[in-house]
C-alpha cells in the first residue's frame, strides 16, 4: 500500500472523486496509532477498540468541516484524547469511584489482560502511569511513548508548551518515586 501523506488523503477527500476511499486510508493510516494511544489510557483492549471506532466514526462525520488549521494527526488525537477522557469520566460516575479507586480498577484490568505481553519493569511502570491524574497520563504517554513533540501535545490538549513541560516532569518524577521508592 502505498503511504499516502496528511495533505494528499486531505486532498483526494475533499477533492476526489471518492471521499469514502480515502477516508479508509485515513483510517488505516491512523488506526494503530490511535489505539495504543487509547489503549495506554483505559488498558482494556476491548474497551480501546470500542473507543476506537467512536473516535473514527466522530472523525467521518466531522472531517467535512475540517479547517485544516491543525494538523490531521493532532486533530485525531485531540478526538481520540476527549473519546478517552470521557469514557474514563463516565466509569467513574458508572461506578461512583473516586479517581484511586479507578486507577485500581484499571490496574486489575492489566493484570488480567491477556493482550498484555510485557515484563514486569513494563507492567510496574504501565502501574506507576495509572497512577496519574489523567491529564499527566496523557501527557506523559503522548510524550514518552507516541515522541511527540510539546507543540503538537499543546494543539492536541488546548494548553500551552510550558505548562506541558511542567506535567511531563511532574509525571516522570512521580513513577520514578513509584519505581524506585
Amino acid at each position: 500500500m502505498k503511504h499516502y501523506s496528511d495533505e494528499e488523503l486531505l486532498t483526494m477527500f475533499f477533492e476526489g472523486e471518492n471521499p469514502n476511499y480515502a477516508f479508509n486510508l485515513i483510517v488505516r493510516k491512523y488506526q494503530e496509532p490511535v489505539y495504543w494511544h487509547i489503549r495506554r489510557m483505559v488498558i482494556c483492549h476491548d474497551d480501546a477498540n470500542d473507543i476506537v471506532q467512536d473516535v473514527f466514526f466522530k472523525a467521518w462525520q466531522a472531517l467535512r468541516s475540517f479547517r485544516k488549521e491543525s494538523a490531521l494527526y493532532t486533530w485525531l488525537y485531540r478526538i481520540a484524547t476527549n473519546e478517552a477522557l470521557t469514557f474514563l469520566k463516565k466509569k467513574k460516575k458508572r461506578y461512583f469511584l473516586p479517581i484511586n479507586d479507578v486507577s485500581r480498577i484499571l490496574e486489575e484490568s492489566l493484570e488480567a489482560d491477556v493482550y498484555y505481553d510485557g515484563n514486569e519493569m513494563e507492567k510496574k511502570i504501565q502501574k506507576a502511569i495509572l497512577k496519574l491524574p489523567d491529564k499527566q497520563r496523557v501527557v506523559f504517554n503522548l510524550r514518552y511513548y507516541d515522541e511527540m513533540k510539546y507543540e503538537d501535545m499543546a494543539e492536541i490538549l488546548g494548553t500551552s508548551t510550558g505548562a506541558l513541560k511542567a506535567s511531563y516532569h511532574h509525571a516522570v518524577k512521580k513513577i520514578e518515586k513509584y519505581i524506585n521508592p
